[in-house]
């Protein structure tokens, strides 16, 4: 089959989903340009220069005229914003239309971070969220995208499934993005066209199948499970709605929808009521193939507690006294609620609020990364961690020097940078008042403290 060739099997498929005369028009949209679109971080606000009209169905997000080289921006590497596909952001507005409340969530499959940095924002300082990746090399990705983002409200974790299980009814909001085959792709990546078959459609719907069986149990009552695909066929979207509501007491949800979107709202019937997904065609909406539910656990459905432990017991991570913590609080120039914890010699910080559990996912799960890591401390003096340069943490007592872009993209490539009247000692840079790391002036040469990992190479 050539690269570009539609499937015969998802053809027919998606004939009978749409119907003839409406499939032409879908199958025309699928040789048209994608639409480049990102999504604020309003944590950090700066000044985008990019030629750009807003996404309907989100605050922050929008699409651009063209796509930039995005690599050549100071701004995205400083978590400025998130490069994302603008019907996956649908999931903004079921959170704020909803009014979903914010807690502790989950977010199952969650590489390479886009749902995740959007999560992050929702909850802002008011709840906690674990983005976990099943695959151990998209982990790192994920965890640079959090770090980028620099809320702090996140805990990257490393797990199966399965590993779950001793967090049942722990969760506000449980996010299941599937991994799916991939329809809603075909225009963006037409390799994805290649690689589909039925046999695929099925072997990816046990997948599912597997997933939400989990997910659903950990789901507290009164919180909500989203289930999302990149996929059009009913196999991997409806029948995964209908087998969850078979495995589990959920209750309907309805998402208000704004006509103009072009969004198609479908109904499952079920003993216990008509539950609604949402699906965009990319000849229907200026985004690509997606598909979502939302469920709602019942009020007297399981709910489990955090427990508050006077010790706190772990093979590595080692939390930090009350009054030690106070202190560096005020150091670090928190607003009073952060809590310190140590792995070896290297500080982190969390929201004080959340704290009991974080030490119980600690204990259950493969913990990758929590809070904002800030960097190791030596009597009174800071090595500051690249981490906390990215955060939106205050960074007091360091000084700052403003960057010209030309001096951004030098530093972003880890290359020697010189200054005039530069203070001794640690120093962070910024540029449109965003910070990008540290260098490090020792009076006859100045260290470029980039991690040589995320440096620029082109």
């Amino acid at each position: 089959m050539a690269e570009n060739q539609l499937p015969e099997a998802f053809e027919s498929q998606m004939q009978a989903l749409v119907g003839p005369a409406e499939y032409v028009l879908f199958k025309e949209s699928l040789e048209r340009p994608t639409q480049t679109s990102i999504r604020l971080n309003w944590k950090k606000p700066v000044d985008i220069l990019f030629s750009k009209r807003p996404i309907p169905w989100v605050k922050d997000g929008y699409f651009l005229e063209e796509r930039p080289s995005f690599t050549g921006d100071p701004t995205f590497h400083a978590g400025a914003y998130y490069v994302q596909e603008a019907s996956s952001m649908f999931i903004s507005h079921i959170l704020e239309s909803l009014k979903i409340p914010k807690g502790v969530y989950l977010d199952m499959a969650a590489a390479p971070g886009g749902k995740s940095t959007l999560l992050s924002s929702y909850l802002g300082e008011e709840g906690l969220l674990v983005a976990n990746e099943v695959i151990a090399a998209r982990t790192q990705i994920l965890k640079e995208n959090v770090i980028k983002w620099g809320l702090g409200n996140t805990v990257v974790t490393h797990n199966d499934p399965e590993h779950f299980s001793p967090l049942d009814g722990f969760f506000d909001l449980v996010l299941v993005d599937a991994p799916c085959s991939g329809e809603g792709m075909f225009r963006k990546d037409p390799l994805a066209r290649a690689e589909w078959s039925p046999e695929n459609v099925l072997l990816c719907s046990a997948r599912q199948k597997r997933i939400v069986d989990k997910a659903g149990e950990l789901v507290k009552g009164g919180g909500y499970l989203l289930y999302a695909t990149c996929t059009f066929n009913e196999k991997e979207n409806e029948e995964i709605l209908r087998f969850l509501t078979e495995e589990f007491a959920f209750e309907p949800v309805r998402i208000p929808l704004d006509p103009s979107w072009g969004v198609v709202e479908t109904e499952v019937n079920t003993e216990d009521g008509t539950f609604y997904g949402y699906r965009f065609f990319p000849h229907k909406v200026a985004g690509e193939g997606f598909f979502i539910t939302a469920l709602r656990r019942p009020e007297g459905a399981y709910i489990q507690v955090a427990p508050r432990n006077k010790e706190f017991k772990h093979h590595s991570l080692k939390r930090v006294g009350e009054k030690e913590s106070v202190e560096l609080e005020q150091e670090v120039g928190g607003e009073g609620t952060g809590k310190f914890y140590l792995l070896q010699e290297t500080y982190f910080r969390m929201q004080g609020d959340y704290t009991q559990e974080l030490e119980k996912l600690a204990q259950v799960l493969s913990v990758r990364y929590f809070g904002v890591e800030l960097g190791k401390k030596y009597q009174k003096e800071w090595v500051p961690s690249h981490e906390w340069a990215l955060s939106t943490l205050p960074k007091n007592g360091f000084p700052q020097q403003e960057l010209t872009k030309e001096e951004a993209l030098a530093f972003l490539r880890k290359k020697d940078l010189s200054f005039t009247d530069l203070p001794l000692g640690w120093v962070l840079l910024t540029y449109q008042k965003l910070s990008l790391g540290w260098i490090k002036n020792l009076g006859n040469r100045v260290n470029n403290y980039y991690p040589k990992e995320w440096r620029i190479r082109n």
